[in-house]
């Protein structure tokens, strides 16, 4: 399965990006990214804020779950996708 579709992580200053890897359509031997999800820790507050990426390319605040106190909330959060979101 990970040749068709694969998740991993980039980490970039303060934030945590999610994205899938999967081979493109119609050059299967050359693979894309897909932005799912982000976390931004905010120093300050002690929080991160999470974000989903729409259909414009842009991130913004997941309105159900703005912030989380750990990355591994932030997972939770991603992995039960409950309003399909991340995943689509």
């Amino acid at each position: 399965m990970r040749n068709e579709l694969d998740l991993s992580f980039r980490v970039q200053g303060q934030s945590v990006e999610i994205f899938e890897i999967r081979p493109m359509w119609r050059e299967p031997d050359k693979k894309i990214e897909g932005s799912v999800a982000k976390a931004t820790y905010v120093k300050t507050s002690k929080v991160w804020k999470v974000y989903w990426q729409r259909a414009d390319l842009k991130w913004h605040s997941y309105k159900p779950n703005p912030q989380v106190k750990t990355l591994a909330e932030f997972l939770e959060v991603v992995d039960r996708d409950e309003y399909a979101c991340f995943f689509g």
